[in-house]
């Protein structure tokens, strides 16, 4: 008789411990998972991005023949775009993209009938509306990320959270010169 109430003690105690364990467990998964949607989110509008600015360097091409360098820096920070695979480095090449388009509008500045260009003009507008989409998108992402970090870091959570694997996230950071909208002169 004493064995079974210690055993049903034991059990008592195991199961009211997986009851505290699971939804702070299923908390942290479904946060995660928050993270993870925010990031593709971004990595869709910096695809955009990157996928606007060939049509826009051929248009800007069929005038300016002999501004390759600016092209090729604009097609290198294209494919690293692409290439990323974590929000650091997506960070750091939508900064390269970003530094591209500025000296692609330095070259546009020296070709008046190409700032008339309707084809130029259209694609001037939707890369602007892009850039606005990844600044909401980039937001959204961080806000995001510091909802899910401050619960794998607040007590007692933060113990489950190493229990499980649940780790710190990284902020989807630019650099002081990307916080421009790049400038779009006409």
């Amino acid at each position: 008789m004493k064995k079974n109430k210690g055993l049903i003690i034991v059990l008592a105690v195991v199961v009211l411990i997986i009851a505290m364990i699971v939804p702070k467990y299923n908390k942290l998964v479904a946060l995660d998972n928050d993270v993870d949607a925010a990031y593709s989110q971004v990595q869709i509008v910096v695809k955009r991005r990157a996928d606007l600015i060939p049509n826009l360097v051929n248009v800007v091409k069929g005038y300016a023949t002999h501004e390759e360098e600016t092209f090729t820096k604009v097609t290198e920070a294209r494919s690293n775009v692409e290439k990323a695979k974590n929000a650091e480095e997506l960070a750091n090449a939508n900064n390269e993209l970003s530094s591209a388009i500025n000296g692609l509008n330095v070259v546009v500045e020296r070709y008046p009938e190409l700032k008339a260009n309707t084809n130029f003009l259209d694609l001037q507008a939707q890369l602007e509306g892009t850039e606005n989409r990844i600044s909401t998108e980039r937001q959204r992402y961080n806000e995001k990320v510091k909802e899910y970090n401050k619960e794998v870091r607040s007590f007692p959570m933060n113990i489950f959270a190493k229990m499980f694997g649940f780790e710190k996230k990284a902020y989807f950071e630019i650099s002081a010169e990307d916080e421009k909208v790049p400038e779009v002169k006409f």
